[in-house]
């Protein structure tokens, strides 16, 4: 499947800087070589490609399955079925290193919580706060 099947939707593209940096990152290992723009548009043009179709037949896969959201297991199996089955140990080990990531990650606090006051100190807070309010409203202006 390409963009064209799409739409053709020229705005399908991945950052030209961050796939510089990882070309340059492959090609330390080897300073004779570099790597030409149009080169780099190309290998672009051929990521998304690649992604365009894995995204479509994972999505096809969630679909037999009745599900509405993609999960790991569609791209595994739409990686498989495509004959790219080499990389499935690959994404799985970064699916595995991303939910550890997420489980580590430190919860953001709730306002109540950032606020340090109990619920019940809140819930006069807001009382007084209202009634203020009302006062306020009640006597006109002035």
């Amino acid at each position: 499947m390409s963009d064209r099947e799409f739409g053709g939707n020229d705005d399908l593209s991945l950052p030209k800087a961050t796939v510089g940096k990882i070309i340059s990152e492959i090609l330390q290992s080897d300073p004779g070589v570099t790597f030409a723009k149009d080169t780099r548009d190309l290998l672009i043009e051929c990521c998304v490609e690649f992604i365009t179709l894995i995204s479509s037949e994972a999505n096809e896969i969630a679909e037999k399955e009745a599900k509405k959201t993609i999960a790991c297991e569609h791209v595994k199996a739409a990686l498989e079925e495509l004959d790219f089955g080499d990389y499935v140990p690959a994404i799985l080990e970064v699916a595995a290193d991303y939910k550890k990531q997420q489980a580590n990650r430190e919860k953001k606090q709730t306002k109540i919580e950032q606020s340090g006051m109990t619920e019940e100190e809140l819930i006069r807070q807001q009382q007084e706060l209202f009634r203020s309010a009302t006062d306020k409203f009640n006597a006109g202006p002035q």
